[in-house]
């Protein structure tokens, strides 16, 4: 381990450091309090042994501070000659973990310094365990977020999202816009295709709707083979050149579409809807009005971008 050793008193600097040494850790040396703080704060430790009183900052005050550090755990023992049971209460309500009397007896420091180990190892196993615990908590909360089969956001994370950016609409009056897409004839597909091949082409359209995301833009799987595009703009016409882009590339996969006649391809047909700054308006709105010009696309022959206004 790394030792700590804080005392004003040279002699016992000297006496605690060859003894600490002599039991095979490691040693850094402080002469009061705020020396010690200084190091515990640059390098930390995995133990502390530390006088009590002592001019300036006091044992007591240097375990509070080094208990409300974020460093990993260090394991504190007092080292005085003040009485025992009072000293060890006082010491327990700073925070130290033990006490050792004056002077020194080696054989009660190394089985301090065993016990010191096996905490200070304890607290190392427990704060992996709960790094890693955190890890996979972050992991499950993007899963839960993400469609397994598009990799694109979904719906859940939709609805999150939508309502971050109608608080930050409300405060201050930035609009965007939805664009809602649909694949054209995509039952027709996966009966004459089979599901596994329309599982293969939304897979293939949720990449060019990611291919021609700009920065800001966010793409999520809204439902079946319906898709959302969020973009931080709240210029129709900004909005349809952005949904005509995606449009466009989703033509350009020229997957064919056996079902929709010779030559046919895959096409999607878009509705786009501006979320209006402001109070007044949300996302949810805006979702239903893009929604509505996406059946004015499908109605008006499909493979087209129609904006909520018409």
């Amino acid at each position: 381990m790394r030792v700590l050793i804080v005392d004003d008193s040279a002699v016992y600097r000297r006496v605690l450091e060859r003894a600490v040494r002599g039991l095979g850790h490691r040693c850094a040396v402080a002469a009061n309090g705020e020396e010690a703080w200084e190091t515990f704060q640059h390098e930390g430790a995995d133990a502390v042994i530390s006088n009590w009183l002592m001019p300036g900052m006091d044992g007591d005050e240097l375990c509070r501070r080094i208990r409300g550090s974020d460093r990993p755990y260090a394991y504190f023992i007092f080292f005085t000659a003040r009485d025992g049971t009072k000293n060890l209460m006082d010491g327990m309500e700073a925070g130290a973990d033990d006490y050792l009397p004056k002077p020194l007896d080696d054989e009660e420091l190394a089985a301090r310094l065993v016990a010191a180990e096996r905490v200070t190892e304890l607290h190392r196993t427990l704060a992996d365990q709960q790094r890693e615990l955190e890890r996979l908590n972050g992991e499950l909360f993007e899963q839960s977020r993400h469609d397994p089969l598009t990799g694109l956001r979904n719906r859940l994370r939709l609805r999150e999202e939508l309502e971050t950016l109608d608080g930050r609409a409300d405060r201050d009056g930035s609009g965007y816009a939805v664009i809602l897409a649909d694949v054209d004839r995509f039952k027709t597909y996966n009966d004459s295709q089979g599901h596994q091949a329309g599982d293969a082409v939304l897979r293939e359209v949720a990449g060019a709707l990611l291919e021609s995301c700009r920065r800001g833009d966010t793409a999520y799987r809204y439902g079946g083979e319906e898709l959302v595009t969020l973009i931080p703009d709240d210029d129709p016409a900004g909005a349809a050149t952005a949904a005509q882009r995606i449009r466009a590339a989703v033509e350009a996969l020229a997957i064919p579409h056996p079902a929709a006649g010779p030559g046919a391809v895959v096409t999607i047909s878009v509705g786009v809807a501006v979320r209006r700054s402001g109070r007044g308006d949300s996302g949810s709105e805006a979702l239903r009005r893009a929604d509505a010009a996406l059946y004015r696309a499908k109605e008006g022959g499909r493979n087209r971008v129609v904006g909520a206004g018409g």
